[in-house]
């Protein structure tokens, strides 16, 4: 029997009665279990080129090739995106596995991202991800990017607090997304609660432009949100029934707002910068957590975590820890690296997929809109 450098061997040894004058015989059985499992994870669904390399839950490395190309534009032009993402995936994969000190050989599974996404940056990464696995004769294995977003909840990393009990509810949230879902275990995922039209992300990045604050916006509202009051202004909230969102009203309401504050002021925005930044934010938030609340009651979960590229946003990290603090939910948040694009979480999703042999046949193709 050969053993490889990657299994751990366990002897087991058994007793087995026998008649008299013999009472047990002993017999010795060899049994070969994996030593640990190295998943390459690869993240390419908008701006973002990322490589990571976990061991089981653990992650070797998680590198990031961003796009600044994308700022002199005020958002994402998908088609220079993907062609920065066919530059840039083989140097950021090669030095995930440089940096994790792994090599080629050593892996069991490519997973990537295979949607929801930009058509053409995901075809990059699901490109590569096929004749990389085929070319090693390993499985591939495909992953839903908002499903990641959950997984990354469980990356083991002693910076971070250890994964919800299920069930529990994350609020996922990101730039095309914004979703209340029923984690009821790593498989089985239920969308109780979504946007009927824009993201909350978009939301944050269209009132930066409007404001005149360079792309992305989201964080720099962030930023100037921290020195203003965020009750010096107050937008209108979305009726929308039952778990649903709704942004593309606050959007205009914002818009509609700083044109007649113009009209008076032409340096209103300048001179009201913090206290603008401070009340949107909280607007949003406040639209954010009055659906997660409803959902705690309704299924009367207290378990409540947060995800995708918006939970790095401190206001909305705030609140939820105010819950806690108050002894009303246990809350989860993410390792701000572990928030927004990134291929450890592509990784963290792939393993669990990998335990369960879900793996990809070569002829999988990448879809755009989010599909459970």
């Amino acid at each position: 029997m050969m053993m490889t450098s990657n299994d751990i061997h366990i002897f087991l040894l058994f007793l087995i009665p026998l008649p008299p004058p013999y009472e047990y015989e002993i017999t010795l059985s060899i049994c070969l279990l994996p030593m640990s499992t190295f998943i390459l994870g690869i993240e390419s669904s908008c701006d973002d080129t990322s490589a990571a390399v976990l061991k089981d839950r653990k992650v070797l490395a998680n590198l990031i090739a961003n796009q600044d190309v994308h700022k002199n534009f005020g958002g994402v032009v998908p088609e220079l995106a993907s062609r920065a993402h066919q530059q840039n995936i083989i140097p950021v994969i090669d030095n995930a596995l440089r940096s994790a000190n792994i090599q080629k050989k050593q892996l069991h599974a490519v997973a990537f991202t295979n949607g929801p996404g930009l058509l053409g940056s995901l075809l990059v990464g699901t490109s590569f991800a096929k004749s990389f696995a085929f070319a090693l004769g390993i499985p591939m294995i495909t992953v839903n990017h908002m499903h990641a977003h959950i997984h990354a909840l469980f990356i083991e990393d002693e910076l971070q607090k250890p994964p919800p009990p299920f069930p529990f509810l994350c609020l996922t949230v990101s730039g095309g997304h914004t979703q209340i879902v029923l984690v009821k275990n790593p498989y089985s995922m239920e969308v109780i609660g979504q946007t009927i039209d824009d993201a909350a992300g978009e939301a944050f990045d269209k009132a930066a432009k409007i404001m005149g604050l360079p792309y992305p916006g989201g964080p720099l509202i962030d930023r100037h949100a921290s020195s203003g009051n965020p009750d010096a202004f107050s937008f209108p909230h979305p009726q929308v029934s039952g778990l649903d969102y709704s942004f593309s009203g606050l959007k205009t309401s914002i818009l509609y707002f700083l044109r007649d504050q113009l009209k008076h002021d032409p340096n209103f925005i300048e001179k009201n910068l913090h206290d603008l930044s401070a009340s949107i934010q909280s607007n949003i938030i406040q639209i954010l957590m009055k659906k997660l609340h409803l959902a705690a009651r309704q299924t009367g979960i207290q378990h409540i975590a947060i995800a995708g590229g918006v939970s790095a946003n401190s206001g909305l990290r705030k609140a939820l820890q105010e819950q806690e603090a108050a002894g009303k939910w246990k809350v989860y948040i993410p390792r701000f690296e572990y928030c927004t694009d990134n291929a450890a979480m592509i990784a963290i999703s792939g393993y669990f997929n990998y335990l369960q042999k879900d793996f990809a046949p070569l002829d999988t193709v990448p879809f755009t809109r989010y599909k459970s």
